[in-house]
């Protein structure tokens, strides 16, 4: 019942910051929206852990800046690297231990990795993911497993 309320109100949050038309019409629209789109989720038995992670939803506070800082700090790597030529580009293919409890985490250990530029998840095949890098340093920097530390601890776990 709680990630049902929980998807009721992100969904509403959502229309409303998206309709931007504040009158009683659109406001009994966003209303019809919600709660068919709810239902909807309900019927098709999505409103789980998986499908609507609130148990998660405090620590995306902590998370979300360090990715957009990781993200910003290989984005300027990128294109120094674009724009200077004599750097050095060193692509490489390697497997990573992804050390999440659950499907969810694993998912955003992958998305967290393909984000950051000069790296590309791959594959993922059980616990293993199979990460494309551009560079050493970059390569370097997933296998150092701080990653996989900051996601395990946005997942729950120690």
């Amino acid at each position: 019942m709680l990630r049902l309320f929980s998807l009721v109100l992100v969904l509403s949050a959502v229309w409303l910051l998206l309709s931007g038309h504040y009158d009683p019409l659109f406001y009994g629209l966003g209303a019809i929206s919600v709660a068919v789109a709810t239902w909807i989720a309900y019927r098709m038995k999505v409103v789980d852990y998986e499908g609507h992670p609130v148990q998660i939803a405090l620590r995306v506070f902590v998370y979300f800046p360090w990715l957009f800082k990781e993200i910003i700090k290989s984005n300027i790597d990128v294109a120094r690297r674009v724009l200077s030529p004599s750097l050095p580009i060193s692509p490489r293919v390697f497997t990573v231990q992804a050390n999440q409890k659950t499907a969810v985490g694993r998912t955003i250990y992958a998305n967290s990795i393909t984000l950051t530029p000069g790296t590309v998840t791959i594959d993922v095949r059980g616990d293993e993911l199979e990460v494309h890098a551009l560079t050493e340093a970059s390569a370097k920097s997933v296998q150092s497993g701080e990653m996989d530390a900051h996601v395990c601890r946005f997942e729950g776990g120690s």
